[in-house]
């Protein structure tokens, strides 16, 4: 007769006390439900309308208290967030713009910016009726409206850099606090480049600033439409793109190519960039 080792029987027991089965491996515990929320944790997980909906089923006065509060709290981020979101589309710039739309202007802290980190502005250099950079256009305009705490304007290559090849267009520049944060020539010259690839470059080198309400909206968006392992598969395969994407291209420390001699007078007409 076959002995099944794995059954829970008395004569299996009996084998094992006297060493011939090998000891049973102890089942594994179930674990712990997790703790329930608090109401704490209810209200600040909480949109304005679920407070709304939430202060109208509560009887308790000091819950409605802690969610008139928090109403409070979160209409006045609301509002900063408002004040915040300066920008939203691309601007045209000329060459004569250029130290006060895209210099000067990194150098401005937002009102909500307690650590003085300036103005993430992007400026896009482009020439019309180029492949990759009408593509590029339309990415740059996307990314505007989408994070409208970030500054974009755009110019004409050769009017901004004189004689520049079209071989280096599109070129993109970040500035952040008055300096060249990094700088990227001919994106999509080796192949077609995403938005999305575009996106976490600019993430990476710290163009664009990401509200709280969009890390929320992004997190609930997740969490309503993919399940636990399709999210982890998601993120791992985002994060890996985003890492390929930030290592494709030149980060190096840009060398001082400078366009014509200043003229008297003109303090828009110097230019610093990696050719």
């Amino acid at each position: 007769m076959a002995i099944n080792p794995n059954e829970d029987t008395e004569f299996n027991d009996a084998l094992r006390k006297h060493g011939i089965l090998p000891p049973r491996e102890p089942t594994p515990r179930t674990p712990s439900p997790p703790p329930s929320p608090t109401f704490d944790d209810l209200i600040n997980e909480s949109t304005l309308t679920e407070l709304q909906q939430l202060s109208e089923r509560v009887r308790d006065d000091d819950e409605a208290r802690r969610i008139e509060a928090q109403q409070r709290k979160r209409v006045e981020q609301a509002r900063k967030e408002d004040s915040a979101a300066r920008f939203g589309r691309v601007y045209p710039i000329g060459r004569e713009d250029y130290t006060r739309e895209v210099t000067d202007a990194s150098r401005i802290d937002a009102e909500d910016d307690d650590n003085e980190r300036g103005t993430g502005v992007v400026c896009f250099l482009y020439k019309d009726g180029i492949p990759r950079s009408d593509r590029t256009s339309k990415h740059i305009r996307d990314l505007a409206h989408k994070y409208p705490r970030s500054k974009f304007v755009s110019i004409v290559g050769d009017k901004c850099i004189a004689d520049l090849p079209e071989s280096r267009v599109p070129m993109i520049i970040v500035y952040r606090k008055g300096e060249i944060r990094n700088q990227i020539t001919a994106w999509g010259a080796d192949r077609d480049r995403s938005q999305e690839e575009l996106e976490a470059i600019l993430l990476v080198t710290g163009a664009l600033d990401v509200s709280e309400a969009q890390l929320f909206a992004q997190a609930d968006a997740r969490e309503d439409n993919l399940s636990d392992e399709d999210e982890e598969e998601i993120d791992n395969d985002k994060s890996s793109r985003m890492r390929s994407a930030a290592t494709s291209v030149n980060a190096r420390a840009p060398r001082n190519i400078r366009g014509p001699a200043r003229k008297s007078g003109d303090s828009d007409s110097d230019f610093e960039f990696d050719l």
